[in-house]
């Protein structure tokens, strides 16, 4: 279980996180949902480590992992799969999986196979240079990438992004089975909410840095979306 508590966290004086306080449980995909601007992708950096919360905590089932770096998180089962990717395009496909390897203690010097089971066409594609994949597959790679170190945790920032439409329901496929199948937390940051209502179970919507709403997927209604997403 992941757990938040009280979390802020401010770029200067602008304070963009406001005591948010939630539980994303095992075996359930968890959708931190918004209009653009709310404090998002900001939360997943704050889970991550890359920024530093000014106040409040977070747990990893009893482990506190508030003042750990990003590294350490990595090393402790948090894995990001960033906005926009953030492959590296010169490498080949399989030297980015390598990339991921380094978050993984003791030190796994293998791509697990398991990820190219996720992702057939990464292993048909190793050899290939990230930057000459499509949108699609740079998509899968990044997860793929996140996977190999076999997180507990798997925070996912907008995959569906830019994405065609049959690799979106791929990628809904593999974080069914991720949570069916291996337990997993998975957090969802997501705009398109046919894709939420279809693959995730809880929500929480933000607005202006706070938790203004939350439950199972089923309940998320149409006032809720009227109040909160649509633009």
């Amino acid at each position: 279980m992941l757990t938040l508590s009280n979390l802020s966290f401010a770029y200067g004086t602008i304070q963009t996180l406001h005591g948010i306080s939630a539980e994303m449980l095992p075996g359930r995909v968890t959708c931190v949902i918004g209009r653009n601007g709310v404090g998002k992708t900001t939360l997943l950096k704050v889970i991550m480590g890359i920024l530093r919360s000014d106040g409040g905590s977070i747990h990893l089932e009893d482990q506190n992992v508030t003042a750990y770096p990003a590294n350490r998180r990595a090393r402790a089962g948090i894995a990001l799969v960033p906005q926009g990717r953030q492959i590296f395009p010169k490498l080949s496909v399989a030297d980015n999986l390598r990339v991921g390897l380094e978050a993984t203690r003791p030190r796994i010097r293998q791509i697990p196979q398991e990820v190219y089971d996720l992702f057939p066409i990464l292993w048909d594609n190793r050899q290939r240079p990230g930057g000459n994949l499509s949108g699609g597959m740079q998509q899968q790679l990044a997860i793929a990438r996140a996977l190999v170190s076999h997180p507990q945790v798997l925070l996912l920032d907008e995959p569906t992004e830019g994405i065609q439409p049959n690799i979106i329901q791929q990628i809904g496929e593999v974080l069914r089975e991720l949570v069916a199948d291996r337990n997993m937390t998975v957090v969802l940051v997501e705009q398109y909410l046919d894709f939420v209502k279809e693959f995730g179970h809880d929500f929480y919507i933000m607005n202006r840095g706070r938790i203004t709403a939350e439950g199972e997927t089923t309940n998320l209604t149409e006032e809720l979306i009227s109040d909160y997403l649509s633009v």
